[in-house]
């Protein structure tokens, strides 16, 4: 059975006073950062987002499972759905760093440059595992896949004011250059497996393409629409919203529709 999945806004400091359609909301004039669709039991394990920027976020990391005071961190990935001219993301730091220059670099503000900055463009994939210190450039439009952990721990914040977490933040974070090959670019006309991580696994759906390895998307399925066409069960689920449903045979895709979709990868026992 197919189930559309609750929807949350979130006001953020670096959100937008307007939303693009279908996601403006007459009333609403908060300046919205974070479209969540709040899963149900089914698919607790994940959560999807879409992030809308004006400004850039704070230089942030997440706790792994391991060090996450729940047990649970946050393995996370973005796909660019948009991306204003100069709009970047900075991921990682640009080479090896001590726990002591970027305690004394978020101190003064200048951790921002020891990051390393990449141009991004619609159609951007990229995995940042748990640990990875990052910051979302302002001018930009993400669907994010996640573990559904709420736990941030922001290193600087631009002055805003808002709790800083330096000391939970350099005990999990990797401080080293962010690996290349947790970037891909999206191939509309394809499906095929865009992360296949320890936590969960995503793949972008293309009607009339079957996806090679489909075993991997084994048990629930988050489903998130990228174009108009996409039914879960027989039930139409426009962009704008979100859904889960029990496997792959219960989505199908009209021509030109398009979809992300993630399962999470079960614990051993």
């Amino acid at each position: 059975m197919s189930v559309r999945l609750p929807v949350r806004r979130v006001g953020k400091p670096w959100g937008r006073e307007r939303l693009p359609a279908p996601f403006d909301e007459a009333g609403d004039t908060r300046r919205i950062g974070e479209i969540w669709f709040e899963p149900t039991e089914l698919t607790d394990r994940l959560l999807a987002k879409i992030l809308f920027t004006s400004e850039r976020l704070s230089v942030q990391v997440h706790p792994a499972d391991e060090t996450s005071p729940t047990g649970r961190g946050k393995d996370e990935c973005w796909l660019v759905l948009d991306a204003e001219p100069g709009a970047m993301l900075g991921i990682g730091f640009a080479e090896p760093v001590s726990p002591e220059q970027v305690a004394q670099a978020a101190a003064d503000g200048s951790i921002v440059d020891l990051l390393r900055w990449y141009p991004v463009e619609q159609g951007d994939f990229v995995s940042l595992p748990s640990g990875t210190v990052h910051a979302i450039g302002a001018g930009l439009t993400l669907a994010e896949i996640q573990q559904h952990t709420d736990i941030t721990y922001r290193l600087y914040d631009y002055g805003r004011p808002r709790e800083l977490h330096l000391e939970q933040g350099l005990a999990v974070a990797r401080l080293t250059p962010h690996p290349r090959d947790c970037w891909s670019r999206l191939d509309p006309a394809c499906s095929a497996i865009l992360l296949a991580g320890p936590k969960f696994v995503v793949a972008h759906l293309s009607a009339g393409n079957p996806l090679d390895d489909a075993a991997q998307l084994t048990g629930p399925l988050l489903v998130l629409p990228l174009e108009p066409g996409v039914a879960v069960c027989g039930e139409d689920v426009p962009t704008g919203a979100a859904a889960e449903c029990r496997g792959l045979a219960d989505i199908m895709l009209s021509a030109g529709a398009r979809c992300l979709v993630a399962a999470s990868v079960t614990p051993p026992a």
